[in-house]
């Protein structure tokens, strides 16, 4: 089926129907963001189909119809143009609700457009909170991306996603159960047997190995972020966060990073004690 296609944001002929799918990494957003103020109708709906949380409020600040997707999506992306689907199943579960808050006619409309494209997908009146569950799973990204693996890896991700989960719950954020997440998965998401590999990694690892800029600061970041505005330490995410942001400015290895040695030296600057093993 072909797809029209334009080169920039100006060349859109917009409609009363037109709904915007922002796709971007969250690095990418704000730059996305002056385009679309810049020629879209204030009115338009605007769909964050991005992991992390930070991306709808920067919508929510020009656009008051502002939309999130919680995206199950496995691919591999290493080259100009091509993407790899790696689900033996549905492509992906992408459930769609309204910012804050909510479902109407767009989700309604989104979401059954997505299933005719043969994608999962539901409304979810609350889909933040299944967002805040899917950035807790994006925590382990940057030790994907930036760490040896191996048991001292697998140990940071598990410090690093309950210190996001018990950040959550300090703040009385609503965030959906590990179970719901496994249960809404099912068997949508059934890896291929004939693509990947044991080296194969998530959206981080796939980004430092094309050596492009990650969005470590909007995964980690959040967490260390959303600790910082309310005086909870996150000593792990900030050391992910900082470990990862320097292998991709350095144009380092992926996987590259003792993962004993973060462990072991694994601090907090002023935010509290220093933390080891």
């Amino acid at each position: 089926m072909a797809v029209p296609a334009v080169g920039a944001v100006a060349d859109v002929v917009w409609t009363d129907d037109t709904v915007v799918l922002l796709a971007v990494k969250s690095h990418q957003t704000l730059a996305a963001l002056e385009d679309l103020v810049a020629h879209a109708p204030p009115a338009t709906p605007v769909v964050c189909v991005q992991n992390g949380l930070a991306n709808e409020p920067e919508v929510l600040r020009r656009f008051p119809r502002t939309y999130a997707v919680c995206v199950m999506l496995p691919c591999t992306h290493l080259e100009p143009g091509l993407v790899v689907e790696k689900s033996a199943a549905a492509p992906g579960v992408l459930d769609v609700g309204r910012v804050p808050h909510g479902t109407d006619g767009v989700t309604a409309a989104v979401s059954a457009d997505l299933r005719r494209a043969g994608f999962e997908s539901e409304e979810r009146a609350e889909v933040v909170a299944w967002k805040r569950r899917k950035l807790l799973m994006n925590l382990g990204n940057g030790v994907d991306a930036a760490v040896v693996p191996g048991d001292d890896a697998e140990e940071l991700v598990r410090r690093a996603q309950a210190e996001g989960e018990t950040l959550f719950d300090a703040l009385g954020l609503p965030c959906v159960s590990a179970e719901e997440d496994r249960l809404r998965r099912g068997d949508h998401l059934r890896r291929r047997d004939d693509v990947g590999g044991d080296g194969d990694g998530g959206s981080t690892w796939q980004s430092l190995t094309r050596g492009t800029a990650s969005e470590i600061d909007y995964l980690a970041g959040e967490i260390v972020l959303l600790g910082r505005l309310n005086g909870v330490p996150t000593p792990v995410n900030a050391a992910v966060q900082a470990l990862t942001r320097q292998l991709a400015v350095s144009g380092g290895r992926p996987r590259s990073v003792d993962a004993a040695a973060v462990l072991d030296a694994l601090v907090t600057d002023d935010e509290g004690p220093a933390t080891s093993r």
